[in-house]
């Protein structure tokens, strides 16, 4: 049973959009691995911006700073 965990910024993903991300990484498991799409979980996790750090800072701070 594969899991896939996405993690996103919590910036207006729509729920189409989200729902197009888990039937296509469904897919892509069973087209490319063979993955019965019944038994293969899919979870998208949406972080605040605060919360997302890269290279010491977090995305807010990168954002404000133009970066």
């Amino acid at each position: 049973m594969p899991y896939v965990n996405i993690k996103i910024t919590n910036e207006g993903a729509t729920a189409e959009q989200k729902a197009q991300l888990i039937a296509g990484v469904t897919n892509l498991l069973k087209d490319i691995l063979g993955k019965n799409p019944a038994t293969t979980v899919v979870v998208i996790e949406e972080v605040p911006t605060d919360n997302w750090g890269i290279g010491g800072e977090s995305i807010t701070a990168r954002r404000k700073r133009g970066q």
